[in-house]
């Protein structure tokens, strides 16, 4: 059964990299782009709110994916 019609599996299957790119292959993205010194300050401040926002929705993810996954009795 795929992950998506399985809360129980998609909770297992749960990784860091979840469907975006993890932060620290971003990360070092950015400093492998050698880029301008205003062009890296706006660029880093773009990966800060990337990585709060990345961190906070796998949170979300899994408190949805763990209500799921209980069984329907303990709902």
């Amino acid at each position: 059964m795929a992950y998506h019609y399985d809360p129980q599996q998609a909770l297992e299957e749960l990784t860091e990299d979840a469907h975006l790119p993890n932060p620290v292959h971003v990360r070092d993205m950015i400093f492998r782009a050698r880029l301008p010194a205003g062009q890296a300050l706006e660029v880093d401040r773009d990966f800060e709110s990337y990585l709060a926002q990345f961190g906070e929705l796998q949170k979300l993810g899994r408190r949805i994916l763990e209500r799921l996954a209980q069984p329907a009795a303990r709902r």
